[in-house]
């Protein structure tokens, strides 16, 4: 029977490399896991990596700065919208004093009744950290972040969509969803997959914005990707999602460190089923110890090392 875990990582167009990698290693203390470039086509970008402690699947954070190729997106309605993120129920005040200090701004909200912060990355897309009791995936303690305060992954994602009948609907049909969990306003939270972290889907009614672009362009979230566990399973969701009629769906295609199935749903929301390469993951070719530290590419690009190194932004990590 098939099924989804949970969230496997979420991947944003941003705007400069340089700026990214500041934002996610020396303000919010992610790990720095991967630095290598974007499999389709031919343009060289950076595909660069950030996670918690041990690279979860479910605490990775991956982007491909657009701003130097000049490419822009815009955000709006029929779209993911909102990156949310874990981090431990008591480390708000941590992270307010932390995110302020950093020149982030940051404002106190309110969802389902539980108080979250919201701030943006330089590229201005939508930040949320979520407290979370029970959250046992285990932080990485970067740039003066200590333990008990860092994040623990991904909570989830935030949609925006001017008909969220449709997502609920396909969410609650065709894509594991346990229903909803809560409603407030014109937000309406999901959960998908078995896991009890990481996977929730808050729904935003939007006919206020402009549709947003799907294509690549800085600001903008590109995909969120859920963890089907295993290829086998990978097959039985896909032909599950078609065979409700839902086929705009692509081919299997090999990211070396897992392989992928995508779907673009109602909202607009691009989703990724993943499963993790059986050859090691993100140590396929690197040690444990190592992630993060030399610069991987696509074996298709490798003749073209010395050429496309040079045409990115020079990036200290």
């Amino acid at each position: 029977m098939a099924y989804l875990e949970g969230s496997h990582h979420v991947t944003l167009s941003v705007g400069h490399a340089q700026e990214d990698v500041d934002f996610h290693v020396k303000v919010l203390g992610m790990r720095f896991i991967k630095r290598t470039v974007l499999f389709d086509g031919s343009l060289p970008i950076y595909h660069l990596y950030y996670s918690n402690a041990n690279g979860d699947p479910s605490s990775v954070v991956t982007t491909f700065p657009w701003a130097q190729a000049g490419f822009f997106g815009k955000r709006g309605t029929n779209q993911a919208r909102e990156v949310l993120l874990s981090v431990p129920h008591d480390s708000l005040d941590f992270w307010h004093r932390r995110l302020t200090e950093h020149d982030v701004e940051v404002a106190d909200v309110e969802r389902f009744g539980q108080r979250r912060l919201a701030f943006r990355h330089p590229s201005g897309i939508e930040y949320m950290f979520v407290g979370n009791t029970g959250d046992d995936r285990t932080g990485h303690p970067g740039y003066g972040v200590p333990p008990e305060c860092a994040i623990h992954g991904i909570h989830g994602v935030g949609v925006h969509m001017s008909t969220p009948d449709r997502m609920l609907e396909f969410a609650t049909d065709s894509f594991f969803s346990q229903g909803k969990l809560s409603e407030e306003g014109d937000v309406v939270a999901l959960q998908v997959g078995n896991q009890k972290v990481g996977n929730h889907i808050e729904i935003t009614y939007n006919r206020t914005d402009d549709q947003g672009t799907w294509r690549y362009g800085a600001g903008t979230y590109h995909h969120f990707a859920w963890n089907a566990a295993t290829l086998e399973n990978q097959d039985e969701v896909k032909f599950a999602i078609e065979g409700a009629g839902y086929t705009d769906i692509s081919e299997l295609k090999d990211r070396k460190y897992f392989k992928s199935v995508y779907v673009r749903t109602p909202s607009g929301a691009l989703f990724e089923l993943a499963v993790t390469h059986a050859e090691g993951g993100w140590t396929c070719d690197e040690s444990p110890k190592e992630l993060g530290t030399k610069f991987q590419l696509p074996e298709q690009f490798e003749h073209r090392r010395e050429e496309i190194f040079a045409k990115l932004e020079p990036i200290e990590i």
